[in-house]
């Protein structure tokens, strides 16, 4: 009897769930072989990234970067800063998200390859490439950890080889491994599994066991703070599959504990203690509106109501990753109440997910982990527990994907394989991991750049600010070189319709309201050019590139009214408005010079002539121009003087 009860209680300790009894492993015991084609898998899917160029927040962490730009000379400032301080260079608006950003690790990686490679972005994709495929052979990793090694048999090695496919393969992943910047995502999650997995398995001593997890944890937090989650996750998965007591639970958690509260020393050390904090900017805080002509915060219910709208956005993109767009800034994602029928339909969904998790919990199931791991590694980007500045994003499935692919796999294998044979699973299977790579291979060539990246995505996002302002601006950028000057009308004209659709949905929109001004510009319109330039001059007073722009513009007005219509005291109130901007522009001098000489008023014309030649000494039309004014004021010692200098920089000026 003594016998018998042994056996039982040893049973109790292991999952319950389980589709065959053990047999033979026969293929599923080669995990050299597995661990291969995963690895082959995960670079053909992202091999046609090679080629691209930078995209997106590359700018952010690499080659407009000052501190990765110095190579590994830069990697202190790396560590000593924000992670925007780089980029915007000064303290304040490296904290425009809230709680400011510290995560120096992948950084620094990119401060190394910029010292090796110089500025490389086809390292880079090669790299992002390298450190998926690798992330993906340790999620097998630690995935059979947590399954097989309970219960070794093929089936169970069937499920969590599925899984990885199925993660490796989904195309809510092209985001984080397109886009280089993405590998702060790869790394968390690549040091979460690997800390995990040392965790479960045992691989070392105990102490030296604690110190490298402890080692790992920690740089996966330098790369994101959503590591932090599996402080969560860990315990979960000891107490359902290894069925440990609370003490042995903590004892094995333990480095991971340790590991976040240095993290947290030295993030505040670096940022202090602002972990929260609402900007009142609607580009880094989604839950605001505009009441007449004012933003005001949402109500509670409306905040409530657009954040469950967004979390059943994120379990409808895990089934159908169709449409994919990089960008749900507002209002892409609308404003919701609890009179809409989406709200509703997440709610239920997931207390139905919770439900389900909370009543197998008892009994060891594998997709209660699943459900508590995706509700886990979700919370921390869900804009429940802080707001992030943005409503949502594709990466922030990244880890949380795990879990997806975890109970998408059991359910193919429990109710496809058990029940209908070993064909229909291989053509269902088969089919879904075509049309994720499919769609997966498809995406990537959307993030070739950001002029493509843009354009693409601007037709999903049509009700994103942000997006339609990038738009716009990639679209003037291709003005600048394109040659063709009814192409060049053209694409501006695309421009600002893009543009007034984004000040549209964002009233106070500076960067908007400064690249339609451009656009006009380019246009030619030089009026509504000028009033562009105002807008971000009245939301942003001494703006430089307002400032610079609304000097420019005027002074081509000024030019245009005089030259074109004859209208010099037009032409003149313009120029001198582009004066008191821009003091030491020889051009705006010059034409001032010129305006007042044609309307005979020489003597006033004598000063700004004589400061183009102080501004510009080796451009010989500005001798000729002062030479001539001096003529007329019949100062002819200086004229001589002025012809003189003229003739050295050209014996044929006065021909």
């Amino acid at each position: 009897m003594a016998k018998k009860k042994s056996k039982k209680k040893q049973s109790h300790k292991v999952p319950k769930e389980s589709f065959v009894k053990p047999t033979n492993l026969g293929f599923w015991g080669k995990s050299k072989l597995h661990y291969l084609i995963i690895a082959i898998f995960s670079f053909l899917l992202y091999a046609n990234t090679i080629g691209h160029d930078y995209t997106q927040d590359d700018a952010i962490v690499i080659y407009d970067n000052m501190y990765t730009q110095q190579g590994v000379q830069g990697i202190p400032g790396l560590l000593q800063k924000d992670t925007f301080f780089g980029f915007f260079k000064t303290e304040g608006k490296a904290k425009l998200v809230s709680g400011g950003r510290y995560r120096p690790l992948t950084p620094v990686m990119f401060a190394v390859g910029w010292e090796i490679f110089g500025n490389n972005p086809t390292v880079g994709h090669l790299l992002n490439i390298f450190w998926y495929s690798l992330l993906a052979m340790f999620l097998f990793a630690f995935l059979k950890a947590l399954v097989v090694n309970q219960k070794p048999n093929s089936t169970n090695m069937l499920l969590v080889f599925l899984a990885t496919l199925l993660f490796v393969a989904h195309p809510i992943h092209t985001e984080v491994v397109a886009n280089i910047k993405g590998r702060d995502e790869i790394m968390a999650l690549l040091g979460s599994i690997l800390a995990g997995y040392l965790i479960l398995d045992n691989k070392f001593k105990t102490w030296l066991n604690g110190i490298i997890v402890g080692v790992i944890f920690f740089l996966a937090l330098m790369s994101k703070e959503n590591t932090i989650t599996f402080l969560g996750v860990m315990p979960l998965a000891l107490y359902l599959f290894r069925n440990l007591s609370i003490v042995q639970i903590v004892k094995k958690t333990t480095p991971l504990f340790v590991a976040t509260i240095v993290f947290l020393i030295v993030r505040t050390s670096v940022l202090g203690f602002d972990f929260g904090g609402t900007p009142s900017e609607l580009m880094n805080n989604p839950f605001l509106k505009v009441i007449n002509g004012q933003y005001v915060d949402f109500s509670f219910s409306e905040k409530a109501a657009t954040i469950i709208f967004t979390l059943g956005k994120y379990l409808q993109l895990l089934v159908f990753p169709v449409q994919l767009t990089h960008d749900y800034y507002p209002y892409q994602i609308p404003i919701m109440d609890f009179g809409n029928w989406q709200v509703w339909l997440s709610i239920l969904t997931y207390l139905v997910l919770g439900f389900f998790a909370v009543f197998k919990f008892g009994k060891k199931s594998i997709p209660s982990f699943c459900i508590l791991y995706f509700f886990m590694t979700l919370s921390i980007v869900s804009n429940i527990v802080f707001p992030i500045g943005t409503n949502m994003s594709e990466r922030f499935l990244f880890m949380p994907s795990v879990g997806f692919a975890l109970l998408l796999a059991i359910m193919l294998v429990k109710y496809v394989f058990k029940k209908f044979g070993t064909l229909p699973f291989a053509i269902l299977c088969g089919s879904i991991l075509i049309l994720f790579s499919a769609k997966t291979i498809t995406r990537n060539m959307v993030w070739k750049d950001d002029f493509t990246l843009f354009q693409t995505d601007v037709k999903t996002s049509t009700n994103s600010a942000k997006v339609l302002n990038a738009a716009g601006g990639s679209l003037l950028a291709k003005v600048e070189t394109e040659k063709d000057p009814q192409k060049k009308i053209q694409m501006a004209n695309e421009a600002i319709v893009h543009l007034q659709k984004a000040i549209k949905l964002h009233p106070a929109y500076r960067n908007a309201y400064l690249l339609m001004g451009n656009a006009y510009f380019f246009k030619s319109d030089y009026l509504n050019a000028i009033n562009n330039y105002n807008k971000v001059l009245e939301l942003s007073p001494g703006h430089p590139d307002g400032t610079n722009n609304l000097a420019v513009a005027m002074r081509d007005y000024g030019r245009f009214l005089g030259e074109k219509n004859g209208d010099l005291q037009g032409s003149l109130n313009y120029l001198n408005q582009s004066y008191q901007l821009s003091p030491n522009d020889p051009e705006t001098i010059r034409l001032l010079g010129i305006n007042y000489g044609i309307s005979g008023r020489h003597a006033e014309a004598l000063p700004y002539f004589k400061r183009t030649t102080e501004l510009a000494p080796n451009i010989v039309g500005n001798w000729i121009n002062l030479s001539r004014v001096y003529m007329e004021v019949g100062d002819m010692e200086n004229a001589n003087l002025a012809k003189q200098k003229a003739l050295e920089l050209d014996p044929n000026s006065f021909n």
